[in-house]
């Protein structure tokens, strides 16, 4: 009897600091006027604690099984996908679902991740798709997947002008249709980018930072070293050991592949990218050089518990996201890195909040 009273109480226990330190309300930071409370009042998953799967709300555990899941999801057949050939001759593409909605329904533009691809995006496109109903759109940057790198240049926190073109495709076939987007972790800055250099001309009528990383300056120094180093050699491989021809001639290439971790790789990636010094590429991609010009609402979600996107990095711009009259911050305790797995079949927390959003924000701006 006394193990089952032991075992009782460790589960007592173990329940009792899930409460306390997993299962929370989101922290909202927000300047308090008419337009945020109503967005706030229907987006209900911000209004209530979120309980992250039991099982695995450790950080590193909800990492792996985002992994699996990457790797051995369910296969997604895009209803369309097409290379575009942008203005220097670099190769990017877009992928669709939702094609048979009416003319003027919203269309939801997706900025993948760091090493995104169409494969690694079929889960957020399946789930955004089913939960708005709206025409979805991945937008894929050069060098990502399977697209060729037929101009000598990518980077990894995207392109804003590739952007512009991209969108430009869009809107000039569903002119009637308002155009929203997402960037997931790196893509988040480049949506950053492209709303901040816009200002009041944005064709993007509203958007969601989702585990942005922030000042690339500071922020991939603050990266833990695992993730760091892995996501560096990862980068390395994909980008710039596969295309010998393309980068060995410049400058800093020696040093570049010989980066050790993501820190020192955006240090010394600004050639690949198409600008002559390190300052040219961060005036040019680092997205809180514009975040304050920002004129359409955003929402940005962090979790406390973000190995890759530290949290310090959001809590550096906490008093400037108050100063933003359409910009929400939702921090939660954890959710790990772009992961946000709840209930006992980790089911993904962030697409449902995701959903919601788009569909009040749309509603507010009929």
């Amino acid at each position: 009897m006394m193990w089952i009273a032991a075992c009782m109480c460790l589960m007592v226990l173990a329940l009792l600091y899930y409460w306390r330190t997993a299962a929370l309300k989101p922290e909202l930071i927000y300047q308090e006027n008419a337009a945020n409370r109503h967005i706030l009042d229907r987006l209900p998953r911000l209004q209530r604690r979120y309980f992250p799967t039991f099982w695995m709300f450790n950080t590193h555990l909800q990492l792996i099984v985002l992994g699996f899941k990457k790797g051995f999801g369910k296969k997604l057949s895009y209803e369309k996908s097409e290379q575009l050939t942008m203005a220097d001759g670099g190769t990017t593409a877009l992928h669709w679902l939702g094609l048979e909605n009416p003319a003027d329904k919203p269309t939801l533009l997706v900025l993948h991740t760091i090493t995104g691809s169409p494969h690694s995006m079929r889960a957020f496109m399946r789930d955004i798709f089913q939960l708005t109903g709206w025409r979805i759109v991945l937008c894929q940057r050069r060098g990502h997947g399977d697209l060729p790198l037929t101009a000598p240049k990518f980077n990894t926190m995207g392109d804003s002008d590739d952007l512009r073109e991209q969108i430009e495709v869009t809107a000039q076939r569903y002119p009637d249709s308002p155009l929203y987007a997402i960037g997931i972790s790196a893509g988040s800055g480049l949506l950053v980018r492209y709303l901040g250099e816009e200002g009041e001309q944005s064709k993007i009528r509203g958007g969601m930072a989702y585990c942005p990383g922030y000042n690339i300056e500071h922020a991939f120094g603050r990266a833990q070293d695992f993730y760091s180093r892995m996501m560096a050699k990862k980068l390395l491989k994909q980008f710039v050991f596969s295309h010998p021809e393309a980068f060995s001639g410049l400058a800093s290439y020696n040093t570049l592949i010989n980066s050790a971790n993501l820190h020192e790789l955006h240090q010394n990636i600004y050639e690949c990218a198409g600008f002559n010094t390190l300052q040219e590429f961060m005036d040019a991609a680092n997205p809180m050089r514009v975040f304050h010009n920002i004129r359409v609402p955003v929402l940005i979600l962090n979790a406390e518990d973000d190995p890759v996107c530290h949290i310090d990095n959001a809590w550096e711009y906490k008093e400037q996201i108050k100063e933003m009259p359409q910009a929400i911050l939702a921090v939660t305790r954890r959710g790990s890195h772009c992961a946000y797995f709840e209930g006992l079949t980790a089911q993904p927390w962030a697409h449902r909040l995701a959903g919601e959003y788009f569909t009040a924000l749309a509603q507010t701006q009929d």
